[in-house]
Parts: C-alpha cells; sequence; structure tokens
C-alpha cells in the first residue's frame, strides 16, 4: 500500500470524550471536556493544558470525576466546549473563541447528582462515572502559553448505568454501551462489535462484557 509523510495539526486518531467534573474555588462545579484519557487497571491518565481552570481546580484539591459520556450526548458536549471556567478568560483561550461559563450543568442541560469518595459531583446522563483522586501531575512540552499537563489519577468507585452492565456480573455489555469518540475533531459513535480478544474468556455470549 502506498503511503504518504504527513503532518497533521492534532494526532486525535480516535479517542474516548471525558467530561471531567472538579470543584471550583467558590464551591461550584466545572465540567472540562477532553479527549486525552486512557486506562490501566485502576489508573486513568489525562492530559490537558496547564493553565486552565481544570488544572487549577485539580492541583489545588486532587481529585475528579471522569464522566464517560455515550454517543447520544454529543450536542451537550459540543455546547460547551468553547466555554472555561476561567474568569477573566485566558488571552490565549479567548483568541481561539472561548467565553467563560459559571455553569457548566445548565449550560449543557446536565444534571449533577453527588459522587461517594470525591467532593465534585458525577454526571447523571452518562454511564459510566469515575471517582478518582490525583497520583502524580508531570508538565510535559514546551509550550509557554499553554504547557501540557499529564496528570495520572486513581479510581476509587465506578458508577455504571444499569442498562449498560451484563446482570448478575461485574461486566459492562459492550452491545449497550457505545462511548462518544473525538476523531480528529469530529464526533463518532455508535459503533459496530466485530469481535473479542482472547482475553474475554473463550467462547464468550454476545452481548457480555469485557473483564
Amino acid at each position: 500500500m502506498d503511503s504518504l509523510v504527513i503532518n497533521p495539526s492534532v494526532l486525535y486518531f480516535g479517542t474516548p470524550v471525558a467530561l471531567i467534573t472538579t470543584m471550583q474555588p467558590d464551591g461550584l462545579a466545572n465540567i472540562s471536556p477532553m479527549s486525552s484519557a486512557w486506562a490501566l487497571d485502576d489508573r486513568v491518565v489525562l492530559g490537558l493544558g496547564g493553565r486552565g481552570q481544570c488544572a487549577a481546580n485539580l492541583r489545588r484539591l486532587g481529585e475528579c470525576v471522569i464522566n464517560l459520556p455515550d454517543a447520544k450526548l454529543w450536542q451537550r458536549v459540543e455546547a460547551i466546549a468553547s466555554t472555561t471556567g476561567s474568569h477573566p478568560v485566558p488571552e490565549h483561550k479567548r483568541a481561539m473563541g472561548y467565553r467563560f461559563e459559571p455553569d457548566k450543568f445548565a449550560c449543557a442541560g446536565l444534571t449533577a447528582t453527588p459522587s461517594q469518595t470525591v467532593a465534585p459531583p458525577r454526571i447523571a446522563e452518562c454511564p459510566l462515572q469515575l471517582e478518582a483522586r490525583v497520583v502524580a501531575m508531570h508538565v510535559c512540552g514546551d509550550d509557554p502559553i499553554d504547557p501540557t499537563l499529564i496528570v495520572e489519577t486513581r479510581v476509587e468507585r465506578v458508577h455504571a448505568h444499569a442498562g449498560i452492565v451484563v446482570p448478575g456480573t461485574q461486566h459492562v455489555d459492550v452491545m449497550a454501551w457505545s462511548p462518544l469518540l473525538y476523531v480528529f475533531r469530529h464526533y463518532f459513535g455508535e459503533a459496530r462489535r466485530l469481535g473479542q480478544t482472547f482475553r474475554a474468556g473463550s467462547p464468550e455470549p454476545a452481548g457480555t462484557g469485557l473483564p
């Protein structure tokens, strides 16, 4: 197959959208959409701008909820994509078209529900909600205006909508769970199941989630 050397402006080749809830200094909750997150065991690593309000809240309190929306929620995610909890809006964000929004729950039509192990609320509409605490933070990159922050979190508790859990198990039903994906700044969803890895068990009935 022929290939080309390209230089894309972003490398979002296909990652799940996450809505990170944190607490503001005034006691209100903030929601930060992001698409740089990956999980291993009980750790979820987040990548975000180091000068944003989410980063400031994580530095101050060290806890958050990682809410994973499904494909049906993409318009609500987009409703707050150009908002920030920082006031005044940082100049580099203002130049990109961001605006200050103190109540992102209302702006996106989302519902806050109490967490059990951390202060930030969960987003009720998101089928998966991961209560998490910050384990480590690292600054990377050489952007002097908005350096990238890599945040390692440890998941303390997982909440899942009953409709995406295989009855009688601790497994997510992969036939029912349709994560919202971010692919080169476009939203995608409703993925088609192609098969299963050997680690899922052999054989595995259709509709059973990965362990």
